[in-house]
């Protein structure tokens, strides 16, 4: 069964023992999906309501786009753990020699360029769900609009920790044009989604 599909308690368990995955991707992941679920909410709450006849084909868009977000975050927290395992095997081969130093590094950086594929899918799916969450916040129901704050907020710090587990695994790569296309793309998700996040949690602090 994957990981998003057993119940909270088991995979915060999971998530405080010594076992190395789920880890900080993992919950980067199943925290960007809490946050998308909460503008799917207030997407909900809005939909079939006189008051928002106008805006219900944009919000029904918005709802499905939501949905997508939720399951790929969702497949994003067993992803994190299955590339991190190779990653993890790697760690312990032996370099008593040259050859085997040699070896050593090129495994690791071979499984630490996937073991970035991953937070970077999440800063991507992120970065998409806050701009969801920026319309939702200026044409969803103001009864549930703290709930558009919460989920951007979720997303935001999805977007931070996707970063974090980006730039740990960059330390073990060479490769210096991946290393560059890497951080221009992370550090413009960071800096823009950061901004309308921060732009949408200051909307319904005025809305409330």
């Amino acid at each position: 069964m994957a990981m998003a599909e057993k119940n909270c308690s088991y995979f915060l368990d999971a998530l405080a023992s010594k076992a190395p995955v789920p880890g900080g991707g993992g919950a980067a992941a199943m925290g960007g999906a809490i946050g998308m679920a909460l503008s799917n909410m207030v997407g909900n709450l809005t939909v079939g309501k006189k008051k928002f006849a106008e805006v219900e084909d944009e919000i029904r868009t918005l709802l499905e786009q939501g949905s997508q977000i939720i399951e790929a975050m969702k497949a994003l927290v067993d992803k994190d753990a299955e590339v991190f395992e190779p990653l993890s095997k790697a760690y312990g081969l032996p370099r008593e020699t040259t050859e085997q130093t040699a070896h050593k590094e090129k495994v690791m950086e071979e499984c630490s360029i996937e073991a970035c594929s991953v937070p970077l899918e999440i800063m991507r799916k992120a970065y998409a769900g806050i701009r969801i969450h920026q319309r939702m916040g200026q044409i969803g129901t103001k009864l549930a609009i703290s709930d558009v704050g919460c989920g951007v907020v979720f997303l935001k710090a999805a977007l931070i920790s996707g970063r974090l587990n980006i730039m740990i695994n960059l330390g073990a790569i060479k490769n210096i044009k991946f290393i560059e296309e890497t951080t221009t793309e992370m550090n413009r998700l960071l800096l823009e989604g950061s901004k309308i996040a921060d732009e949408t949690l200051a909307l319904v602090i005025e809305k409330l």
